[in-house]
C-alpha cells in the first residue's frame, strides 16, 4: 500500500540538522535506559538503533550519521553501556544503518518493506563487521539470536514514527 506521504529525506540548514540530531540523540540516550531497566533489555530491544533509524529515514544521512555516532558513544560516557569494547561494532552498524536508511527513503516511501530492506541490510552486513572485530561468530549473530523483538520494534515502531513526523511536517 503506497502511502500519500512523503517520507523523503529534506534538505535541511545546519542548525536544523543539530537540532534535529540533538532530538534523536536524546531519543536515543533515553529509551535504552528504559530497557535497561529489564534483564538484557538492551540486547533484546535494540533500542540505541530506533532514532537513528527514525532520524535517518525522515531526514537524511547527516542526521542519521550524527545520531548513530553520538549516541552511542554518550551513552556509554554516561552509563557504561554499551561496553568501550561493544562500542566499534555498536558505531558501525548504527552508521551502517544511517546509510541503509537515508538511501532508500531518498528511492522510496515509509513502508513495512523498505524498513525491513533497511534492518536486514544494516544487520546483516554488521554482524560480518562485528564478526570480524570479535572473531567470534556466535557472538557476532547475537541480534540475530535474541534480537528479533528488537528488529520488530524498529520496523513498527520506526514505521509509526516516520509516518507521525511525516504528519506533522505535511501539517505545517
Amino acid at each position: 500500500m503506497q502511502s500519500n506521504v512523503i517520507s523523503r529525506p529534506q534538505t535541511l540548514k545546519a542548525s536544523h540538522t543539530i537540532l534535529l540530531a540533538t532530538a534523536f540523540i536524546i531519543g536515543n540516550i533515553i529509551l535504552p535506559q528504559l530497557f535497561h531497566l529489564m534483564p538484557d533489555g538492551g540486547k533484546i530491544w535494540l533500542p540505541i538503533y530506533l532514532f537513528t533509524l527514525v532520524g535517518s529515514y525522515r531526514y537524511g544521512w547527516k542526521v542519521g550519521l550524527l545520531t548513530a555516532l553520538f549516541s552511542p558513544l554518550i551513552n556509554s560516557f554516561l552509563f557504561g553501556m554499551p561496553l568501550v569494547s561493544g562500542l566499534p561494532a555498536i558505531m558501525i552498524k548504527s552508521g551502517l544503518l544511517a546509510m541503509a536508511a537515508s538511501f532508500i527513503a531518498s528511492k522510496r516511501n515509509v513502508s513495512i518493506l523498505s524498513l525491513l530492506a533497511v534492518i536486514l541490510s544494516y544487520q546483516v552486513v554488521g554482524t560480518g563487521f562485528e564478526w570480524i572485530i570479535k572473531g567470534d561468530f556466535f557472538v557476532a549473530i547475537q541480534d540475530f539470536r535474541i534480537g528479533i523483538p528488537g528488529m520488530f520494534l524498529q520496523l513498527f515502531g520506526g514505521y509509526m514514527l516516520i509516518k507521525s513526523l511525516g504528519k506533522i511536517n505535511h501539517a505545517k
